[in-house]
C-alpha cells in the first residue's frame, strides 16, 4: 500500500514528508506453522464503516473530496485538522444527517445515502454521540437523561423520564452511571453537574443503547486540561472494554496520538494523511495546520 503524504514545516510551505508503514487492511496475511504445510489465517475483522471518494460542498465551497477510508470493528480513530476543513461536516455526513454530494458511505451495513428514514434511524440506535457540548436537559435528572440515549430501541416507548420509561431501561441507565462512576449522582438535576461530571453523563447516555460505533466531537473542548484526561481516560477504558469502533476529533495533537489506533488528517480539501498513531509525531500532525 503506498504511503499518503502530509506538508510539514519547514524552510518551504510546500516540503511534503511521507508517512510510512500505514494500513487500513483488515485481513492479517497468512502466516505457515512450522510443523505442518497449512496456512493459517487471523480472524478478518468486520469492518464498521467504509467511505468512498466522499465529497462535500456548501453554498459552492469545496469543503472536502475524494476522502476515502474504512474502519475496523474495535478500531479507535481519531481526526484532526484545522478550523474549517470539515472535521465535524464529515461526522455529519457518516451519520446521514447532512447529504454528501458524491461518493458512497457504508455503516454498519447501511448505505447511507441511499437508506430510508427508517433504516438511518435504526443504524443511528447503533450509534453513540459524544459532543463537545454534552447536552443534557438541565431540568432532568441524571438518570433522565441517562435514560434518553435508549430513545428509539423500544418501538412506542418515549424515554423522557425515568418515571415513564420500563424498569428494564431504568437498569440500564443505571448501569451506565456506575460504568461513569456516577450512580450516586442518579436523582440529581443535570444543571448541578459540574463540566467534567456532565461529560461522564454523556458518555453514560451514548454507551446506554450498546452501541458497535462511538462517535465524539470534541469530547474535552469545554473542560479544564485536568477534567479533559479523565474524560478520555475513562471514554476510552470504556471503548475498549466493550470493543466499540471509535471516531473521535480532536485539536489535542497528544489526545490524536495518546488515544487513536490510526490519525486521519484533513487538509486543503482533502484527506492527506492516513497512518497509524505509532508511526506519527507530534511534529508530523502540526503540519497540517500550517
Amino acid at each position: 500500500m503506498s504511503a499518503r503524504c502530509i506538508r510539514t514545516p519547514g524552510t518551504h510551505s510546500s516540503t511534503i514528508s511521507s508517512v510510512t508503514n500505514l494500513t487500513t487492511e483488515t485481513q492479517v496475511a497468512p502466516t505457515r506453522p512450522q510443523q505442518t504445510g497449512a496456512e493459517v489465517f487471523a480472524p478478518v475483522l468486520p469492518v464498521d464503516l467504509r467511505v468512498t471518494r466522499l465529497a462535500k460542498s456548501f453554498a459552492g465551497t469545496l469543503i472536502f473530496k475524494n476522502v476515502s477510508f474504512g474502519l475496523s470493528r474495535g478500531e479507535a480513530v481519531a481526526i484532526v485538522g484545522a478550523n474549517g476543513t470539515g472535521k465535524s461536516t464529515l461526522l455529519r455526513c457518516l451519520m446521514g444527517l447532512i447529504p454528501a454530494d458524491a461518493g458512497a458511505i457504508d455503516v454498519l451495513g447501511t448505505d447511507v445515502r441511499g437508506a430510508k428514514s427508517s433504516d438511518l434511524r435504526a443504524m443511528r440506535a447503533q450509534m453513540g454521540l459524544v459532543s463537545q457540548k454534552h447536552n443534557l436537559v438541565p431540568r432532568l435528572s441524571v438518570l433522565s437523561n441517562v435514560v434518553q440515549g435508549l430513545l428509539g430501541q423500544s418501538p412506542g416507548i418515549r424515554h423522557w423520564s425515568q418515571s415513564f420509561a420500563p424498569a428494564a431501561s431504568r437498569a440500564e441507565a443505571m448501569a451506565a452511571l456506575t460504568k461513569v462512576g456516577l450512580a450516586h449522582l442518579a436523582s440529581r438535576r443535570a444543571d448541578r453537574l459540574s463540566g467534567g461530571q456532565s461529560q461522564r453523563v454523556a458518555i453514560a447516555r451514548a454507551l446506554v443503547g450498546q452501541p458497535k460505533i462511538l462517535i465524539a466531537d470534541e469530547p474535552t473542548a469545554s473542560l479544564d486540561p485536568a477534567a479533559g484526561e479523565d474524560v478520555m481516560d475513562l471514554f476510552f477504558d470504556l471503548a475498549r472494554q466493550e470493543g466499540v469502533t471509535v471516531i473521535f476529533i480532536s485539536h489535542n495533537i497528544d489526545h490524536a496520538l495518546r488515544y487513536g489506533d490510526r490519525v486521519l488528517g484533513l487538509a486543503d480539501g482533502g484527506m492527506p494523511l492516513d497512518a497509524r498513531a505509532k508511526n506519527l509525531s507530534a511534529q508530523d500532525l502540526r503540519g497540517l495546520y500550517d
